[in-house]
């Protein structure tokens, strides 16, 4: 498995190799003895493995989480394809405001590694696109919060020919300035406290 560092500070990719034969394929997304050799520990304690099936033109995020409580996140992509964005929300990150993208898919099950208080997001670039998310925490509404993949000034680099879709959460989501103003993104050090903390 080939492990590389991403711009976001924290961030991982990996990509698996993928064996195929006339039955299909196979191959594993995670793979602990990589993963430990480029981050340093094993994969969080998993609390909570979730996906979603996406059409064409869905666009999903950018996501993260009230932080504490905070989740850190590990996604791939089995079926189909998408256009994936992280963004780093954490507010004094030697990163902050750093985007990067990357495509997953079905046919090289690359995966990421997102730390506490970056934001995810993605494009379905076909229909019946699945995302699989292995998250350090569960699910709680309330701490869930979104920024606009559409700000302007993050310039994420959607790309053409695609009748996007979002949720009303999403579609009414505030621009990184605007969530910065309201005090709602998460503080870079209190994001690797936590993080630091799900290991123990």
């Amino acid at each position: 498995m080939q492990a590389r560092k991403l711009g976001i500070e924290g961030a991982l990719a990996f990509t698996p190799p993928v064996y195929r034969d006339d039955r299909g394929l196979f191959t594993s997304p995670y793979q602990d003895a990589p993963f430990t050799g480029a981050r340093g520990t094993s994969l969080f304690p998993v609390r909570d493995i979730s996906h979603n099936l996406s059409a064409r033109g869905v666009l999903r995020g950018i996501h993260y989480t009230t932080t504490p409580p905070g989740r850190a996140k590990y996604v791939y992509c089995p079926y189909g394809r998408v256009h994936d964005y992280l963004v780093d929300l954490r507010v004094g990150s030697p990163t902050f405001g750093r985007w990067e993208a990357a495509e997953l898919g079905g046919d090289d099950c690359r995966a990421l590694y997102i730390p506490v208080g970056v934001g995810h997001a993605f494009l379905s670039l076909e229909d019946d696109s699945m995302v699989v998310y292995v998250m350090s925490h569960g699910y709680v509404p309330e701490n869930e919060l979104a920024v606009s993949p559409l700000d302007p000034e993050l310039g994420l680099p959607l790309p053409d020919g695609y009748d996007l879709a979002q949720s009303e959460r999403d579609t009414a989501a505030p621009t990184l300035a605007e969530a910065l103003a309201q005090d709602l993104l998460p503080a870079y050090d209190t994001c690797r406290k936590v993080e630091a903390e799900l290991w123990q």
